[in-house]
């Protein structure tokens, strides 16, 4: 049966599903909300999720010895090690399913969860081996774009122009000059893999894709926008409103790819300029007191614009192709 939204907000509300209040991450942070869509859309369809959670903001304030706002089981890994110890949950799961000491009626469902320093650079490889091996579990990756936990670092997910600790905005340089590492489409290139991208402002986008995932037989790969309060210098209630103007201004697009065959979920027509995202926040503020400020802008525009264009013409070309 499809989602029933009345349903899942009840669960939501009462059953703090996979992981509970009282946790110590920031006021407006998104990233527990992506955890608890996620988590409680997998309950809802009967599975019972198991985690694990490689180092970062997210394990540290949810997990201050002696205490856990998890209810679910889970296992915390290194930065690098999250794929590799889920996918090896999977393979004994399957084992023991095998050897008839676990019900193979029961339904679970394998999670893993990092931010973009333990998933766009420092575990990349171990994801990339287990999604190349085929275990079928879901990695989340909830994307804050820098090393947050540490006091906001560049990593492979940072764009452009944004004011970080190790690639500060000055006089010579506008903070990282590399664009945002495409991510998503290199885990797409692994084939055998259904990708998708959600974002908080979208949830019955976002839950669908859960459940699509849950359904594959397969890995699933799920790109989570998931806004930073504290470093990117916005209001703590503005998390929504940010994700929402980074769909509207094609900077985080909606879309998914099932063995190849691209769909976007949510299409736009009218995108806002990326200036308005940009100006949106407390980190790009330092940017816009550059000369040059305006020619980076239109170069992230012309980036975004093309992007996007792109996924069109993919969706177009694999719309008509069988989902192997």
């Amino acid at each position: 049966m499809p989602l029933n939204a009345i349903e899942l907000a009840k669960l939501f509300h009462d059953k703090n599903p996979g992981m509970t209040q009282g946790h110590r991450m920031c006021p407006g942070c998104a990233a527990p909300n992506v955890v608890r869509f996620a988590l409680m859309t997998a309950i809802a369809k009967g599975y019972e999720p198991v985690v694990g959670l490689a180092t970062g903001c997210l394990e540290v304030s949810t997990t201050i010895y002696p205490y856990t706002s998890w209810n679910v089981p889970y296992i915390h890994n290194a930065f690098e090690n999250v794929a590799a110890t889920i996918s090896g949950v999977e393979t004994a799961y399957r084992a023991l399913v095998k050897k008839g000491e676990i019900d193979k009626d029961k339904k679970y469902a394998f999670f893993a969860f990092g931010g973009d320093g333990g998933t766009y650079d420092i575990g990349l490889q171990s994801l990339s081996g287990a999604i190349e091996r085929g275990h079928k579990f879901i990695y989340i990756v909830y994307d804050n774009e820098g090393y947050m936990n540490t006091g906001n670092q560049r990593s492979g997910a940072t764009p452009p122009g944004s004011d970080t600790t190790t690639a500060p905005v000055g006089k010579k340089l506008p903070g990282k000059v590399q664009l945002k590492k495409n991510l998503v489409e290199i885990m797409a290139a692994h084939e055998n893999v259904y990708v998708a991208t959600v974002s908080i402002a979208e949830p019955m986008d976002f839950m669908k894709k859960i459940e699509k995932a849950l359904e594959f037989d397969g890995p699933s790969f799920i790109a989570a926008y998931s806004p930073c309060v504290r470093f990117w210098r916005v209001s703590d209630d503005k998390s929504v409103e940010i994700s929402k103007l980074a769909i509207e201004t094609l900077y985080w697009p909606l879309y998914e790819v099932e063995r190849g065959v691209y769909r976007v979920t949510k299409k736009i027509t009218n995108p806002k300029p990326i200036a308005e995202y940009i100006k949106a926040q407390g980190r790009f503020k330092p940017l816009l007191s550059r000369p040059d400020a305006q020619e980076i802008i239109d170069e992230l525009q012309e980036y975004v614009n093309r992007r996007y264009e792109r996924l069109l013409t993919l969706e177009e070309a694999t719309k008509d192709k069988p989902i192997r």
